[in-house]
C-alpha cells in the first residue's frame, strides 16, 4: 500500500558521494566574458554568421556586404524558420546589423538609423531585424526599440547586446574557439 506525502515530509535524494560529484567535471554551459578585442570588424562578422547558422530554425543565412561597405544597415540576412503544432511551416526575412562596438554603447540614434535603411531594402519584406553587437546598448536605444515593437509594426526589432553572444556560444564553444575566443 503506498503512503501520502505531505508538504513536511523530505523528498528522495540519490545516494552520492559529494565528494566524487564536487571533483567532477562542469556540464551545461556557462558565459564568460569573452575577448572581444580579438576580433576586427570583418571577424566579429564572420562569428555571427557561424553563429546564426550554426541555429536550427535560422535557414539561408547569408553575408552580404563587404565589412564597412555602405551596407545600409544589412550586414547579414536570413530566412527565420516558422513551425506550428499543425505540421505548418512559414519563413519570414531577417536582415542582421553588426555593431563591433567596445568602446562605447549603441544608442537610439543607431538603432532608429538601422530601420529607418530598412525603408530602402527590396523584397521580400523584412519581418525582423537583429542588432547585435559586441558591447551594449544605451537605455534610450532598449527603450525605443521597446516602444517601437509594442507598436507591432514590422520589422520587430531584436537587441542582441554582448551578454546574449556570450550566451549563446556557451552553448556552442567550439564556435567561439573557431574565432579564437576561448
Amino acid at each position: 500500500m503506498a503512503t501520502l506525502k505531505t508538504l513536511s515530509d523530505p523528498l528522495p535524494v540519490p545516494d552520492i558521494d559529494l565528494g566524487q560529484a564536487a571533483s567532477g567535471y562542469l556540464t551545461g554551459s556557462a558565459t564568460l566574458a569573452l575577448p572581444w578585442e580579438r576580433l576586427d570588424d570583418d571577424g566579429f562578422e564572420r562569428l555571427l554568421y557561424d553563429l546564426l547558422r550554426s541555429i536550427p530554425e535560422h535557414a539561408n543565412v547569408q553575408w552580404l556586404m563587404q565589412t564597412r561597405a555602405p551596407d545600409r544597415g544589412r550586414d547579414l540576412s536570413l530566412d527565420r524558420v516558422l513551425r506550428d503544432g499543425s505540421g505548418g511551416v512559414r519563413t519570414e526575412r531577417v536582415i542582421v546589423q553588426a555593431k563591433h562596438w567596445r568602446s562605447r554603447s549603441v544608442n537610439a540614434a543607431a538603432v532608429v538609423e538601422t530601420l529607418t535603411a530598412g525603408k530602402l531594402w527590396s523584397p521580400p519584406l523584412v519581418r525582423g531585424i537583429v542588432i547585435a553587437t559586441s558591447g551594449r546598448f544605451t537605455a534610450d536605444a532598449v527603450s525605443w526599440a521597446e516602444c517601437h515593437n509594442a507598436e507591432g509594426t514590422a520589422p520587430y526589432i531584436d537587441l542582441w547586446p554582448e551578454s546574449r553572444l556570450e550566451t549563446l556560444l556557451a552553448q556552442r564553444p567550439h564556435i567561439a574557439a573557431a574565432h579564437g575566443l576561448k
